[in-house]
């Protein structure tokens, strides 16, 4: 059997844990959580290294990347380097690929990006998105001066955002991660603050603690498009009138799991790194999930759903 274990730096009380089968091989599917400590994270890639077939990092980007330059972010770079024999992928591989192919995807069947109202809340970890989204002809605010760092400002132009990235990163790169990303605890804690930018956007992308950070509480006509989510956190966007939710990502046993998970069961079944995501999603056959949870809701012509 396969081993995948997802270190993450979130809350605890988001661990799961799966058996499945995928291309004919068994898998065990394991996400552990540390609340924001990383010193537990290398104290447990140093008890499985070997152990398992693959690491994910969860919880943290290891980089932050803009105009094809990839900034390393230090706190990741400290945890990673203890994962010595075992592979560590933190689903930045996958996500270039794997979003790309749910944007078009969504496109091919029925759901135009054409001058539609988009807020991707964090672009810099999500660079083929925000990429895919302006070839689409997507109206975008990127938002991560506000969720990443707490600056009201909204960006509206990629070539924008990849100036400041330039000047920023450098630095950025060197802060504890914690002052960048919702970890531990704070993943539970939410407020209104960037209302007036969920009311304008009729799709909300990108990571989902950043989205739920922040959660307005009416979501009609609303999509969000997302990794991973919860059975609570469906739970709790069906109370706010969501619209759709579409998640990169497929459903095992009621959860989606993290790209870091994902790429780490392509990983552990391919037993090398660094693959051609398209070929391995191909054979393996992961499509987006499509969850319609407004009563009133006409879906997307041929999407398949949950």
């Amino acid at each position: 059997m396969k081993k995948v274990v997802s270190v993450s730096l979130g809350s605890a009380a988001r661990d799961h844990k799966v058996y499945t089968e995928i291309c004919g091989q068994k898998v065990s599917i394991e996400r552990v959580g540390t609340n924001g400590n990383v010193e537990q994270m290398i104290e447990i890639i140093k008890d499985l290294d070997g152990k398992v077939d693959a690491f994910g990092l969860g919880g943290m980007d290891l980089f932050l990347m803009a105009n094809g330059k990839k900034y390393i972010l230090k706190d990741a770079e400290k945890v990673i380097k203890h994962a010595r024999k075992t592979p560590i992928v933190d689903g930045s591989g996958l996500k270039g690929t794997l979003e790309k192919q749910t944007l078009r995807y969504l496109n091919k069947n029925g759901f135009s990006f054409e001058d539609k109202k988009v807020l991707l809340v964090c672009a810099l970890d999500r660079f083929g998105m925000a990429e895919e989204l302006l070839d689409m002809g997507a109206k975008t605010i990127y938002g991560d001066l506000m969720f990443s760092l707490g600056i009201p400002v909204k960006i509206t132009s990629l070539k924008t955002l990849s100036k400041i990235a330039n000047v920023a990163l450098p630095v950025v790169r060197h802060l504890p991660f914690k002052m960048l990303y919702p970890t531990g605890d704070k993943q539970e804690l939410s407020s209104e603050r960037y209302s007036e930018v969920f009311k304008w956007a009729e799709v909300i992308a990108g990571d989902f603690h950043f989205i739920k950070k922040h959660l307005p509480s009416n979501l009609k006509d609303k999509t969000i498009i997302t990794n991973t989510v919860t059975s609570e956190d469906i739970e709790l966007l069906r109370q706010r009138k969501l619209d759709t939710l579409v998640t990169t990502t497929p459903e095992l046993n009621g959860r989606s799991f993290g790209t870091n998970v994902m790429e780490g069961v392509l990983v552990a079944l391919d037993n090398r790194k660094n693959q051609n995501y398209s070929s391995l999603l191909k054979e393996v056959g992961f499509k987006p999930r499509v969850v319609r949870l407004s009563q009133h809701y006409k879906g997307y012509r041929g999407l398949s759903h949950g």
